[in-house]
């Protein structure tokens, strides 16, 4: 078999991982490997930017952040910019780029969005399919875990474990932007494990007056400073969601931090500070749980080509490795649920979501 692999989406750790798992297992096989260069921007150019990948290619990946096949999260094959402010269904090129290639299958890593296009593309162009989830939101339904999310949640930690010492140096109100789109998962796992005090996700509305009399209730017995996690799609204290304006006029979550550090400052005259992360949650050495779900994702992926079971996505439930429709995946989003374990666990832990 020749086989096609591309990373898709926005970059985290952990991708360079699949990539090498991919080679290693298709060439016990005896299989071809071609590693598709950003996403499906590559199959868009004749020849097809792509380049055959053996284990002496991959050699050392493992523990390597990004992505050595590069990615892309713009550009929808359906619609793709034009170049006059319009756009142009292209998914035919892409589609035929796969066929020039003489592939028997692809491997496509990505989050929800990309493996839904991907989807898209393969039930459109006669591609044989077989999907990955990675993702630092932790979104993609029917899998506990994706690649880049725990690597990610041990940058937010690292965070929290850093200001809490300059927060109790200084007698401050610490607040920490973190990603994680429209789900709470990264705030609320980094939170837990990072020692906040107050976790603010998207699935679960809050009251800033709350948040604030949580923390002057802190204050008030003693513990001089706090630390306050929120998650980018938090709605600000006045009820609307935070957006920023990138320069070619994209519109993204962000500053909703700033927001919610100043309502705490009117509402309690503590001294807040704000500290956003943004994409130091994608980038660095992915931690040892993306590396081993990487390989193990990677080897089942191949495994399922070999089988010829195709549209399918790998996922992990019950600490191993099962797979399902993708079609099936794509269209169940995975947010924190309000009975959620770990909501639980916050909240016995005195950590408060702004709601009572």
């Amino acid at each position: 078999m020749r086989l096609g692999v591309l990373t898709s989406g926005g970059d985290c750790a952990g991708l360079n991982s699949v990539v090498r798992a991919v080679v290693r297992r298709a060439d016990g096989y005896g299989f071809e490997v071609l590693g598709i260069h950003k996403a499906t921007h590559g199959f868009l150019v004749r020849p097809v930017d792509a380049v055959k990948l053996t284990p002496a290619h991959v050699s050392g990946l493992v523990g390597r952040g990004g992505t050595v096949l590069e990615t892309t999260n713009k550009g929808d094959p359906f619609a793709y910019p034009d170049g006059h402010g319009g756009t142009v269904d292209r998914s035919d090129v892409i589609g035929a780029g796969y066929h020039e290639l003489g592939l028997d299958a692809l491997v496509g890593i990505g989050g929800d969005g990309s493996l839904a296009i991907l989807h898209r593309l393969a039930t459109q162009s006669d591609w044989n399919l077989v999907g990955i989830p990675k993702t630092i939101d932790n979104d993609v339904g029917h899998t506990e875990t994706s690649i880049g999310f725990a690597s990610a949640v041990e940058v937010a930690t690292e965070a929290l474990d850093r200001l809490d010492i300059t927060a109790a140096s200084h007698g401050r109100v610490m607040v920490l932007e973190v990603m994680g789109r429209d789900a709470g998962h990264i705030a609320l796992n980094a939170g837990i494990a990072g020692g906040a005090h107050v976790i603010l996700i998207p699935e679960i509305d809050y009251d800033i007056d709350k948040v604030a009399a949580h923390l002057t209730r802190r204050h008030e017995a003693g513990l001089n400073h706090s630390l306050v996690v929120v998650a980018e799609a938090v709605k600000d204290p006045e009820g609307d969601h935070h957006l920023q304006t990138l320069a070619q006029g994209e519109r993204r979550y962000g500053g909703v931090g700033q927001q919610v550090a100043e309502a705490i400052a009117r509402r309690t005259d503590f001294e807040t500070r704000v500290t956003v992360l943004g994409h130091v949650q994608r980038g660095g050495s992915p931690v040892a749980n993306d590396r081993v779900l990487g390989s193990a994702f990677g080897v089942a992926a191949v495994d399922l080509c070999a089988q010829g079971r195709f549209g399918r996505m790998v996922a992990w439930q019950n600490r191993r490795v099962v797979d399902l429709p993708l079609e099936e995946a794509i269209n169940s989003y995975q947010a924190v649920e309000l009975d959620d374990a770990l909501v639980t666990t916050a909240r016995g832990l005195g950590i408060t979501f702004g709601d009572r």
